[in-house]
């Protein structure tokens, strides 16, 4: 599914009144984004992700880890779901009952059909320009994890990990996560 186009910019309380039907609703600069709901596929390797950062920071507790459905507000015109979110304690007063409001820390999201061209344009400019310290990509095609890591406002060139990798993170020290253990 693409976007529903509109001539006005949509905002926050416009994201509010849209329909809980299932399907993943965004705002991205204010344009209305609808994707279906993700395969079984997305569905594992995102438990996957979930279930090791979380035993990860039950042993380091440095922050918290969330999963979709979220919101992450990021601007009255901006409000994405993210598969995973990692927000550290620095940052954890951005953390309330309805959604998170501010920059993640960490922002995983899980190619799909649907939404690999804007996980890989828009939404990759998005987590840039809110500063988002770190944004994976995971691309169950190719069982890779692409790893973009902040260098002052812009990110650097991606470092890419496959399998029989380990991913390792400034942002959770001392993980060590087995690239296939993501995939399964």
């Amino acid at each position: 599914m693409e976007q529903a186009r509109s001539s006005n910019k949509l905002t926050y309380a416009d994201y509010l009144q849209f329909p809980d039907d299932g399907l993943r609703h965004e705002l991205i600069n204010g344009e209305h984004y609808v994707t279906p709901p993700p395969n079984t596929r997305h569905q594992q390797i995102a438990g996957n992700l979930h279930y090791l950062i979380r035993h990860y920071l039950e042993e380091h507790p440095i922050g918290k880890v969330f999963f979709a459905p979220v919101d992450l507000l990021l601007s009255d015109f901006d409000v994405v779901e993210p598969d995973i979110l990692f927000v550290s304690r620095d940052r954890s007063d951005r953390i309330t009952l309805k959604n998170l409001q501010g920059a993640a820390d960490l922002v995983i999201e899980i190619l799909s059909p649907s939404t690999r061209r804007r996980d890989k344009g828009l939404k990759r400019a998005l987590y840039e320009r809110v500063d988002v310290r770190e944004y994976w990509m995971v691309n169950p095609d190719r069982d890779e994890v692409e790893v973009f890591t902040r260098s002052g406002k812009i990110f650097h060139a991606p470092v890419r990990y496959t399998r029989d990798q380990i991913l390792v993170t400034p942002l959770l020290p001392s993980l060590e996560l087995a690239v296939n253990r993501i995939f399964g």
